[in-house]
């Protein structure tokens, strides 16, 4: 027998949700093929089967909130699935069917529905959640236009094919004589409110929430940039990049790679607290705030050694980080391990916020939207440049204003006077 435990999803993490199992008890299960969702508050994904076998026991159900490496079911590697299934009493003997009627010859039997397209022939890897989204649903995969990178289908596409698929007819009632219609009946009123419970997640980010604001003394502050030759840098190398690469380019990774310079020239928005120790790190590790389910989810995947790479590299990185947190493909080791993190509200439209410290960090950068705007130049005339502003949280029990204002500086000065080409 293999244990199934609770995998730890962060170094912050002790406990996990079992969300859902992909398997039931007695089915076979193949080494690394995904068998149960867990939810944190850090990452919502799909865990592989350590070993290929027989689920032979589920010990947490589906919604137990379990501490890590808690035992959660059990494989037997050398069980057979019909083995491990419980014998099937005799069926009795069946009932003597009539004879079809024969068919006329203005009616004819409907031909049988197409077969689904093999997956092999879509363009792109499938993830395991897509493949049995579309199973479920009986879903042509080939009918699903991919947004993800390279065209690669995502759990969004499909959700997105779900809802513009249309509604199957309704036949329309026959009509009822006068005499025998009902009599009218008053309108149900709407109820006034609707209450459903918080995911595993919810319920967890919002703890974290609480705790950061309790742990850290939360101070934000706000600088203009101007970001006219980043845009018409990436207006210039947009179409090139797109075709050369598969994804579009963003402000985000210009953003990135001036914070990451910030970072390294004041290294103690880099650190963290430990009691009274501040502990220095000597890694940029660089978190990314991604917003899941239309906004009804959070997860920060790390970019790690963020210093080292290119604006070609830190996009790469955003693209593929998001895509796969929004697919549930994330590991263990993409949400822990940052020293630093970002969240880009101006997505949304958003100009100014004050993000959350994300513990035990001790500042997030928030990014807000590019938008032109006339501006006062040093020769006091008037021109349209694009404008964003930078709000940055800082815990005021380490940083000072004077060290978050230089910080911010900083990237202001990289983003202004960028020189880098990108391709």
């Amino acid at each position: 027998m293999t244990d199934i435990v609770m995998p730890q999803m962060g170094e912050s993490i002790v406990e996990g949700t079992l969300t859902k199992w992909l398997k039931k008890s007695g089915e076979r299960v193949e080494r690394d093929e995904p068998l149960f969702e867990i939810s944190t508050d850090k990452v919502d994904t799909e865990i592989p089967s350590p070993a290929a076998g027989v689920l032979a026991e589920v010990i947490v159900e589906e919604g137990k909130t379990v501490a890590i490496n808690t035992v959660v079911g059990r494989i037997d590697e050398g069980g057979s699935a019909a083995a491990a299934a419980p014998k099937a009493e005799a069926a009795p003997a069946p009932a003597p069917v009539a004879p079809p009627a024969p068919v006329s010859a203005v009616e004819s039997p409907a031909p049988p529905p197409a077969a689904a397209a093999p997956i092999e022939e879509v363009a792109g890897p499938i993830s395991p959640l897509v493949r049995r989204m579309a199973r479920e649903n009986s879903i042509d995969l080939r009918q699903v236009r991919g947004t993800g990178m390279g065209g690669r289908i995502t759990k969004q596409d499909v959700e997105a094919y779900l809802a513009q698929a249309p509604a199957a007819p309704v036949s329309t009632p026959t009509a009822v004589p006068a005499q025998a219609a009902m009599p009218p009946l008053p309108r149900a009123e709407a109820p006034k409110v609707r209450i459903e419970p918080m995911s595993a997640m919810r319920q967890k980010i919002a703890e974290h929430m609480i705790v950061s604001k309790r742990t850290s003394a939360h101070v934000t502050t706000f600088h203009k940039v101007d970001m006219t030759r980043v845009a018409k840098l990436r207006a210039r190398a947009k179409a090139d990049f797109q075709s050369r690469y598969g994804f579009s380019l963003t402000f985000l990774p210009f953003v990135v790679r001036a914070t990451a310079e910030a970072l390294r020239a004041y290294p103690l928005v880099n650190s963290s607290i430990d009691g009274t120790n501040i502990v220095y790190h000597n890694e940029i590790n660089i978190g990314i705030a991604v917003a899941l389910e239309g906004g009804y989810g959070l997860i920060v995947p790390v970019i790690r050694n963020a210093d080292e790479k290119n604006v070609v590299g830190l996009q790469r990185a955003i693209v593929d980080l998001s895509t796969r947190a929004r697919s549930k493909q994330l590991k263990p080791d993409e949400v822990q391990g940052g020293t630093f993190s970002i969240t880009n509200f101006g997505s949304f439209g958003s100009v100014f916020a004050t993000p959350v410290i994300n513990q035990p960090q001790v500042a997030i950068l928030g990014v807000g939207a590019v938008e032109k705007a006339a501006v006062v130049t040093e020769d006091d005339a008037i021109a349209i440049r694009s404008v964003c502003y930078l709000g940055l949280s800082f815990d005021h029990r380490l940083v000072d204003g004077a060290l978050a204002d230089m910080f911010c500086q900083k990237v202001k000065a990289v983003l202004e006077v960028w020189s880098e080409e990108v391709l």
